[in-house]
This record gives structure tokens, C-alpha cells and sequence, in this order.
């Protein structure tokens, strides 16, 4: 059984700064990719920021020059710099793993006020 844990988010206004932090725990064996997708309301859930075992970077283009993901592979954690925020930032933000399957944290809102 795979769990994670989210912590960061919360209220922020147009052009600041957020992190997020997702700690994955449970039956990990190896290191795995890892990372974020956000779902706005009345929207679909969209990719943010990937980073792969080797520690790879992806960026959605919404997140590009604003978004770092980073890895602490001997934690299990990976973190998400947000800065710049604007308010289509708002959403929820789910942090994920694949371990053979896909397992999600339970989701943080952000909310970027202008």
C-alpha cells in the first residue's frame, strides 16, 4: 500500500509565491515518477509538472519559466515552487506516483487572488 501526503497550498495573491510538498510512504522499493496535476472548478484535471526516476523534468507550458519540481528521492518527497502566481493558478493540486499503478494524494487547494 502506497499513501500520500501533501502539505503547503492556501491563499495567496496575483504574483506571489507557494510551495507544495508531496510525501509518498508505504511500499517503495525503488525510486518512481512522480508529480502534479491540478483540476480548476468546472474544469478537467491538466498535468503540471512531471519529474521521472532520473530526476527529468516536465512542465505543462501554463507552468514554464514559473513552476520548479524538485525530488528528494531518500524521502520520497517531491516538492513544487510556484511563483508568479496568477489567478488561473487556482485549483486543486494532486501529487501522484506510478508504482505499477497510479496512486494520488488527496489534493490542496490553491487560490490566487488578484
Amino acid at each position: 500500500q502506497v499513501q500520500l501526503v501533501q502539505s503547503g497550498g492556501g491563499l495567496v495573491q496575483a504574483g506571489g509565491s507557494l510551495r507544495l510538498s508531496c510525501a509518498a510512504s508505504g511500499t517503495i522499493r525503488t525510486t518512481n515518477a512522480m508529480g502534479w496535476y491540478r483540476q480548476a472548478p468546472g474544469k478537467q484535471r491538466e498535468v503540471v509538472a512531471t519529474i521521472t526516476s532520473i530526476g527529468i523534468e516536465n512542465y505543462a507550458d501554463s507552468a514554464k519559466g514559473r513552476f520548479t519540481i524538485s525530488r528528494d528521492n531518500a524521502k520520497n518527497t517531491i516538492h513544487l515552487q510556484m511563483n508568479s502566481l496568477k489567478p488561473d493558478d487556482t485549483a486543486v493540486y494532486y501529487c501522484y506516483i506510478i508504482i505499477g499503478s497510479w496512486y494520488w494524494g488527496k489534493g490542496t487547494l490553491v487560490t490566487v487572488s488578484s
